[in-house]
């Protein structure tokens, strides 16, 4: 089931010109799509906000003709292709280029999963990767998708198994571990293209990755790769072990006790691999851990139904996949400047706008807009795809921040363009005292 309501870096501080008004927006709330059969899943409540008075919203209507007539004139006659919305921290409209068309948004998908896991998770929740003893002394390995797992990790679980098995069995008995992981069939979400499945942003979807799954390439039986590699690490350490596989969903007995637990890197440091360096794979797991489920059309359901929760205009926002890697996802520029405006409001600020890339200086922007007025300035999301080219975040201003979106399902040049539109949207004086029209 799909739906839709239609067709590891350091913190950024942001100083004081980025402060926005402390209280939650009174959008209404739209209808949650039919979800055949399926209960809403409850609603982790949003961190108490110490004011409820003036919340910005983002409005329908263009207050700034100079900066409305400068991006039209930037699109030009590509008009038909892009969707561009710009506003301030009041939420008022600055300029609104086809801003209710739904558009395929590429990797600017990952601003909803992180959005969805900094609410419901907060900042620090870290994943985990836990070696169990069962009461009849068998091992079990179980992951919630750490990107970072890697084979030092894998080699210190080996060597704890084996001295675990040594502890509960006769000398030289065979160690048996079984290791949790997801069905083969899920691997993958249904809509990537088969072609990008042997790509290392393609790689599989699973609990227990090593390298994330990827070694230059995707790794395609991550679970049989896994079991060989377990084996010989402990071999390697002079035992032997019995190794099978179960599945995740697999219920731990009562009694099973905690051997050893491997932490991720910090919600700060998931988030920015998914933002600022735009992994696919974190950005699914954060997805699924926000959810609280691993099966993706029931976690896009519940981030959708969140999404809701925060009055955000979603007509015509659809969610296949955490990454943004399906292209039946669909978004609208309107909807991601509002959740900017929405994420700027909120008690973990900081940490979302702190795992984005920056203009001429990290991740995915590090080599655009570099030596312009933007370098240092734009704090954002990008997304790209055959055809498509996506951006959504914030420019500093030194009149605060103004919020944007700009997606391109077509554009020859889209680059060039989102330069010069947000070389525009800087300069405050185009819609200072402007009024509605």
């Amino acid at each position: 089931m799909r739906f839709t309501t239609s067709p590891r870096l350091t913190s950024l501080l942001l100083g004081g010109s980025l402060v926005l008004p402390m209280a939650a927006p009174a959008l209404a709330t739209p209808a949650l799509p039919p979800s055949r059969g399926l209960q809403p899943a409850p609603m982790a409540a949003l961190p108490e906000l110490p004011s409820a008075g003036n919340a910005p919203q983002l409005q329908t209507q263009v207050s700034c003709p100079a900066l409305q007539q400068r991006v039209a004139a930037l699109v030009g006659g590509e008009s038909s292709a892009w969707s561009i919305t710009v506003a301030d921290r009041g939420g008022r409209l600055l300029a609104d280029i086809n801003g209710t068309r739904p558009r395929v948004p590429a990797s600017n998908q990952k601003l909803i999963s992180t959005a969805f896991a900094i609410d419901r998770l907060g900042p620090d929740h870290r994943l985990s990767t836990q070696l169990w003893r069962l009461p009849d002394g068998t091992l079990r390995l179980t992951g919630q998708g750490d990107p970072d797992l890697a084979l030092p990790h894998l080699q210190r679980f080996a060597r704890l198994a084996l001295n675990a098995g040594a502890s509960t069995g006769a000398i030289g008995t065979a160690v048996r571990l079984q290791l949790a992981e997801e069905p083969a069939q899920t691997w993958w979400p249904q809509g990537w293209n088969p072609a990008d499945r042997v790509y290392s942003y393609g790689a599989p979807i699973t609990r227990l990755a090593l390298t994330s799954n990827a070694i230059e390439d995707a790794v395609s039986n991550p679970a049989g790769r896994l079991q060989t590699l377990m084996k010989r690490a402990i071999t390697q350490q002079g035992g032997s072990a019995q190794l099978s596989l179960v599945s995740s969903s697999a219920p731990l007995p009562q009694d099973a006790v905690l051997l050893h637990e491997e932490p991720s890197t910090s919600m700060h440091g998931l988030m920015s691999l998914a933002n600022t360096e735009s992994h696919n794979f974190t950005a699914e797991v954060l997805l699924r851990t926000a959810a609280g489920t691993w099966d993706l059309n029931e976690a896009a359901r519940r981030g959708w139904s969140w999404l809701s929760s925060q009055g955000l205009p979603l007509q015509g926002v659809a969610i296949y996949d955490g990454s943004g890697l399906d292209r039946a996802n669909r978004a609208t520029s309107r909807f991601f400047t509002a959740l900017m405006l929405r994420m700027d409001q909120h008690p973990y600020r900081r940490d979302f706008v702190g795992s984005m890339a920056i203009a001429g200086q990290r991740g995915t922007l590090r080599n655009l807009f570099k030596g312009t007025s933007l370098d240092g300035r734009v704090y954002a999301k990008t997304g790209t795809l055959t055809g498509v080219r996506a951006i959504s975040g914030l420019v500093v201003t030194s009149d605060g921040p103004r919020y944007f979106s700009a997606i391109s399902n077509g554009a020859s040049a889209p680059n060039t363009t989102i330069g010069q539109v947000l070389r525009q949207v800087q300069d405050v004086s185009l819609c200072a005292g402007t009024a509605s029209f």
